[in-house]
């Protein structure tokens, strides 16, 4: 049991968030993107923003508009079974005995699975381009450090 929590573990650290992008015209784009639980429905919304800058610019556009988006997420809390420690006591005196018991349960550890998920649909933008002044900028959604999170992605809710 103690190997199977570790290993859980292991794995929603190593992917706690993550996103990726299909191109669906010259300048469209739907992203979709994930997030552990711990970083809730907003944390899987900032990466699938994050991921859309990020594609935009990788794709050699400035600016996008989101369009359309969809949320969901199958989170789901088990507790896993516990058990009974019984500690007792007898004690005998005159012929009689009288017994004395104390049962504890302990309960097992709550295991917290699944993902939060965003799907956006994005039109990308260039200077000069109908719609382009109504978009929002990829480098500034993604900010200072825009270039190792193109180069790098996305892992981790931000």
């Amino acid at each position: 049991m103690r190997q199977i929590l570790v290993v859980t573990s292991a794995v929603l650290l190593g992917a706690c968030a993550g996103g990726q992008a299909i191109r669906t015209s010259q300048n469209t784009i739907m992203v979709s993107a994930g997030a552990a639980p711990a970083c809730g429905p907003e944390g899987a919304a900032r990466v699938a923003a994050h991921t859309a800058a990020i594609e935009t610019i990788r794709a050699g556009y400035t600016s996008y508009i989101i369009s359309a988006g969809q949320a969901s997420n199958n989170i789901r809390v088990t507790q896993a079974p516990g058990q009974v420690h019984t500690q007792g006591t007898v004690t005998y005196g005159g012929g009689y005995g009288t017994y004395q018991q104390r049962s504890t349960y302990v309960p097992g550890p709550t295991i917290v699975s699944g993902r939060h998920s965003q799907a956006l649909a994005v039109t990308m933008f260039n200077p000069g381009d109908a719609g382009a002044e109504q978009a929002v900028d990829a480098r500034q959604v993604l900010g200072p450090d825009w270039q190792e999170k193109v180069r790098n992605g996305i892992r981790t809710c931000l």
